[in-house]
């Protein structure tokens, strides 16, 4: 199939991409690459998907990639002409959006960001789904939209309408714009709530990188809520096998099976085994041999207590079945780490 990766320079978006060119599919990867964080981390993910960080720098929109099947297009979601013409020009099979303003910290201060990303920019690829129909559109949602709920595992079906963060207003709007288009126009849709992903290649915002990094140069970790927190650790590899498996609900192969029919569908996708904060660091200590600087903090405005998914639906329809424990995936993640940063240096 010949399929848009939205976000394909991020920690998903890469890894899905480079599975997907795995198995065969013609891909097409587009990002704006922002500064939210270190650009050369993005482009050290497009390298090793084969693309030239150099074309890029010289403002090259359409990179051919030394893999076979994979191109790069440099581009904003929010550029909506440019967008349409992508799309009439290359007919996709199937659209996966995993570009999106992240994090919940940085949405207090600079909410704007995620409204132009998360909001204007996936309002436009719904437009372009639109116009030039595709056959399965699969976006990026997250656990944030359940809050603080008191429902534990959360499940799909729970009341998710009080997000503690602008980013989870946003993603939960995004759910709403979905259905809205899949109901209007007939848009085959899946939306996918990602349960805290760590692993190889991961964002420097998120708890392992942070924690590796204040580790390895005898930094303070900001422990918070008293190091009382629990998450849905989700090893990556066992992510994307996930959303893989979700990529082909529609196919007619799958007929017959126990998968919903359903235009719209939303699926949790995580490990449904939480971990609490304090053991996740103990595994980066063992992972790294460095024993942990912790100072103690008061929860965070917008952070959650405790997040559990219930992956029961995936299971029963896809076989899900996350395989990685954290001991074993920590440890790939640290020994990635130390590799890639010492060639940094």
């Amino acid at each position: 199939m010949k399929i848009l990766v939205t976000g394909a320079a991020g920690f998903i978006g890469y890894h899905l991409s480079k599975r997907l060119l795995l198995e065969g599919h013609e891909v097409l990867g587009l990002d704006n690459l922002n500064h939210y964080y270190d650009v050369r981390l993005k482009l050290s993910r497009l390298n090793d998907l084969g693309i030239d960080s150099y074309e890029i720098a010289m403002g090259k929109l359409e990179i051919k990639s030394q893999v076979s099947g994979f191109r790069f297009f440099k581009m904003d979601l929010v550029e909506d002409s440019m967008l349409m013409r992508l799309f009439e020009h290359e007919g996709f099979d199937v659209v996966f959006n995993m570009a999106a303003q992240a994090g919940v910290r940085y949405s207090i201060d600079n909410p704007r960001a995620y409204v132009e990303s998360n909001l204007v920019g996936f309002a436009n690829l719904l437009e372009a789904c639109r116009q030039y129909p595709v056959d399965h559109l699969v976006f990026a949602s997250s656990s944030s939209v359940y809050g603080n709920s008191q429902e534990i595992p959360f499940k799909v079906s729970a009341k998710n309408d009080s997000p503690v963060s602008f980013y989870a207003a946003t993603k939960k709007s995004n759910e709403l714009m979905a259905y809205a288009y899949s109901h209007l126009y007939n848009i085959p849709t899946t939306g996918l709530r990602f349960f805290t992903v760590y692993g190889e290649w991961g964002r420097p915002d998120m708890a392992a990188m942070i924690f590796a990094d204040a580790l390895l140069h005898n930094k303070v970790i900001k422990v918070f809520n008293g190091g009382n927190l629990s998450r849905d650790f989700t090893y990556i590899d066992d992510i994307i096998e996930g959303v893989v498996r979700v990529m082909h609900r529609f196919d007619e192969d799958n007929k017959g099976l126990n998968i919903t029919s359903a235009r719209y569908k939303i699926y949790n996708i995580g490990n449904s085994k939480p971990v609490m904060l304090m053991d996740f660091i103990h595994a980066l200590e063992n992972a790294f041999g460095r024993k942990a600087l912790l100072e103690m903090y008061p929860m965070q405005p917008g952070d959650v207590k405790k997040t559990y998914a219930d992956v029961s639906e995936l299971v029963s329809e896809f076989g899900y079945c996350p395989t990685t424990s954290i001991q074993e995936g920590i440890a790939k993640f640290a020994n990635w780490y130390i590799g890639y940063y010492d060639k940094m240096k």
